[in-house]
């Protein structure tokens, strides 16, 4: 009986925390909720926050949810998450992360910021022209290699100034293994249909690369080239306008925003050559090979580039876990297009470590 309680108990918490998160949308995507009242609110979901976008500012608010990379199920958790988002985006975007705010319980409903009980936190930032983001120049055409340039200083600023990860060298590497192991049994789940052959062949290809190579991956480790980087550096999170901020780094997880800085790039190159420019993605790794210690003829990149592809497209096809996901038909597509790079970068990868 006690058993059949607490179920009934959690299943009414979290019925209590779905009902709260609707109110808590409903009231944000209202003009009316803000000063100045903006002319209109654009909302949007993602898989961990609720984005609303009205006029000049942004305000982001945490989903209640709990990943196994990432717990935002109580106030305090999703606090420290706000706080710590907004501390570390400034490290690349200092003039847009503006702050966090409360979203607090008044007599009438809820209030951003106030005097009343704090119901949640959300962050504010300046908002942006989307138009201008590197994926949107991109698509258009309207990229230019000045721009490459100007980014690869920003992040050469970067890499110079971040904190170092000591991490042991065998423990770096086993936690590459592990990461890549973790991708091919999702991708190999038979239930998602993918190409098997392809993951196979990939697979055989990062394992011979960790076998071979492993000195590489432990020299690197061993010369503190690890840093506390951006964790997602993708082309939708950096912007082609001055001061070229670069947005949303992986505030919740220090784990995933530690790995070598070439790493970053290689993923930085690679959604470049998928949005059709790789041309982008080699300007700026010219322009950090020094910086970064890059040796092309090491086949690091190349794996880093596996390795990438690799995960996209099992956080693409995991989408297909949940109960209700959002666009199931999009996340198949998208895994094999990054198994398609992963393969092509993967025969490359067997050509080095042939010669």
């Amino acid at each position: 009986m006690l058993e059949r309680q607490n179920e009934f108990s959690i299943d009414d918490a979290e019925n209590d925390s779905i009902s709260a998160l609707a109110r808590k949308v409903a009231f944000l995507s209202q003009p009316g909720s803000y000063s100045p009242e903006p002319g209109y609110v654009q909302a949007r979901e993602t898989h961990m926050s609720w984005v609303f976008m009205n006029g000049a500012r942004v305000y982001k608010l945490k989903k209640p949810v709990h990943f196994p990379y990432l717990d935002f199920s109580t106030l305090a958790r999703r606090k420290a998450a706000c706080l710590a988002e907004a501390s570390l985006n400034r490290r690349l975007a200092r003039d847009v992360y503006l702050g966090v705010v409360p979203l607090t319980e008044t007599a009438s409903g809820y209030a951003i910021g106030g005097s009343g009980p704090v119901a949640d936190w959300l962050v504010v930032m300046r908002r942006l022209n989307e138009d201008q983001t590197l994926e949107a120049m991109l698509r258009s055409g309207e990229a230019r290699s000045a721009d490459a340039e100007r980014i690869a200083a920003v992040l050469a600023r970067f890499y110079s100034h971040a904190a170092r990860v000591l991490i042991a060298p065998e423990t770096y590497l086993a936690s590459l293994y592990e990461a890549a192991v973790l991708d091919w049994q999702v991708l190999l789940n038979q239930r998602f249909g993918l190409p098997r052959g392809s993951i196979l062949h990939v697979a055989s290809a990062q394992r011979r690369f960790l076998k071979h190579s492993a000195p590489i991956l432990i020299d690197r480790a061993s010369r503190r080239l690890l840093v506390d980087g951006h964790g997602d550096l993708r082309p939708e999170h950096i912007w082609l306008t001055l001061p070229h901020p670069i947005i949303d780094c992986l505030e919740f997880n220090s784990r995933l925003r530690a790995s070598d800085a070439l790493d970053e790039i290689a993923f930085l190159h690679l959604e470049c050559e998928r949005l059709g420019g790789r041309w982008f993605g080699d300007a700026i790794r010219r322009r950090l090979a020094r910086t970064l210690h890059d040796d092309p003829a090491s086949g690091l990149f190349l794996f880093y580039r596996v390795g990438r592809a690799m995960l996209r497209a099992r956080l693409s096809i995991a989408h297909l876990f949940d109960a209700h996901p959002r666009t199931p038909e999009k996340w198949p597509r998208l895994a094999r297009a990054y198994l398609a790079l992963a393969e092509a970068d993967a025969r490359q990868l067997e050509r080095l470590l042939a010669r």
